[in-house]
């Protein structure tokens, strides 16, 4: 009997020391705002549980967010046999008392333990701001004309300063930078930006300010703006088994989605056109999404200066979102849009950079072949393609007409020439506005002196 009881005492204080549920608060992170987001994982033996409460405390009062014994709606799924998620949200309405300022997330669970005799409870806590005014943001430029596929720049004001903000066209957004970094000077709230009504978005696409501040807190303005139209040209582009065989097979040894492919004297012409619509519709895809990439590397701050430099001496071959028909033995076989400028000069010509910036792309790409990519700061970047040789590395940074490297005919090049674009945010736009002085002057420069001056 001495020794079942001493059993017992010692079973007792050992599942009194027992560990209770293992607790992981997913959510909210920092901040608590208009509308949040609770989400806490629960991890304990068969997932069985006693009591499991949530809520939040603040200035001494407790809001509840869970609990077990309570109706409160949430969503409760069992991950596994050990662990539990539970999910909800809640606003204003659920929990108006809530007020601006620090406050708690605490979550509270026990589990049954020495069969039910005795429990093990834990908790997590997990310290937030709540933030219930939405930024405040207007517009400060006036006078913002669009051509369709082109670009502008606006000056707005938004607060606080920790927000994210820009320029929403559509379903694209167009970050916002410290105007300080365009060297316009005074308060802490300007921002600028450049934006663009990309050549497939439809002239009566909406276009606002946004800015979306860390606890989830939205707002957007109006400002005026007229979207101008433009012609895109429409062009039928002939491919000859002679063009296949030559640009085919380079492209094929140089990039990794195509290494199973074998190319040589014999293969067919129908194979050879089967790889070439796979390169001019899927590969073009997947460059392009890697030259979209590189948009986040950009500097904050102004990398250029004046306009933009066309190649020295060079004939247009094809516009900017010129629609291209491609025609093989008379069948209509693909259409794609070509997004830049072809421009030819001499064979071999070189390639300068168009105005200073950082290179951020040196490689072979695909469609592009050999292709520079240069950084000039807040989301605008240039695109040098189908170079025979490239001089400059990722990193450099270069000035105004120093050379990148050769022009050539790599990739989905017909001839000696090169592919030009310029960049917004990863996306493509017109070059023309931004070879142009008085566009920079009208569209840009001036913005900056009348807000200096105000």
């Amino acid at each position: 009997m001495v020794a079942f009881v001493g059993a017992a005492v010692t079973a007792w204080v050992i599942a009194g020391r027992a560990e209770g549920p293992q607790i992981n608060i997913v959510r909210p992170t920092t901040f608590i705002g208009q509308t949040a987001s609770f989400e806490a994982t629960v991890q304990t033996p068969d997932a069985e549980l006693r009591a499991l409460d949530a809520h939040v405390e603040q200035n001494g009062n407790t809001y509840p967010l869970f609990s077990l014994d309570a109706g409160i709606s949430a969503s409760v799924q069992q991950e596994s046999n050990s662990r539990l998620r539970i999910s909800r949200t809640f606003d204003r309405n659920s929990h108006p008392a809530l007020v601006a300022g620090p406050a708690r997330v605490v979550v509270r669970a026990t589990r049954p333990v020495l069969y039910g005799y005795r429990e093990a409870t834990s908790e997590a806590t997990l310290d937030v701001t709540v933030r219930l005014a939405p930024p405040r943001l207007s517009a400060l430029s006036t006078l913002h004309y669009i051509n369709h596929g082109g670009s502008e720049f606006i000056i707005y004001r938004v607060s606080p300063a920790d927000v994210d903000s820009g320029v929403r066209v559509g379903d694209r957004e167009y970050p916002g930078y410290p105007a300080s970094g365009a060297g316009l000077t005074g308060a802490d709230d300007l921002r600028v930006a450049f934006f663009s009504l990309a050549y497939d978005q439809d002239l009566a696409t909406p276009i606002e300010l946004y800015a979306r501040d860390p606890a989830g807190n939205v707002a957007s303005a109006r400002f005026d703006f007229r979207v101008f139209e433009q012609q895109f040209r429409r062009a039928r582009i002939p491919l000859s088994d002679r063009f296949l065989q030559r640009v085919v097979p380079d492209i094929v040894s140089n990039v990794a989605d195509l290494a199973d492919e074998r190319v040589d004297g014999s293969t067919s012409p129908l194979e050879l056109l089967d790889l070439y619509l796979f390169i001019n519709g899927e590969l073009r895809q997947r460059n392009r999404q890697t030259v979209a990439e590189l948009a986040p590397t950009t500097a904050s701050t102004w990398l250029w200066d004046g306009p933009f430099r066309q190649l020295s001496n060079s004939q247009v071959e094809s516009g900017f979102a010129d629609h291209r028909t491609y025609v093989y033995a008379n069948d209509e076989v693909d259409q794609q849009v070509h997004l830049g400028f072809d421009l030819a000069s001499t064979a071999n010509a070189p390639i300068r950079a168009a105005n200073s910036g950082t290179v951020v792309f040196a490689d072979y790409l695909g469609i592009y072949g050999n292709c520079v990519v240069l950084d000039h700061g807040m989301g605008l970047q240039s695109l040098y393609a189908h170079l025979s040789s490239i001089d400059v590395t990722q990193g450099t940074k270069v000035d105004r007409d120093q050379q990148l490297g050769l022009s050539g005919q790599t990739g989905l090049a017909g001839g000696d020439h090169l592919h030009f674009t310029m960049l917004l945010q990863g996306r493509p736009v017109t070059p023309m506005e931004w070879w142009d002085e008085h566009w920079i002057e009208d569209r840009v420069q001036r913005k900056l002196q009348d807000a200096g001056q105000s």
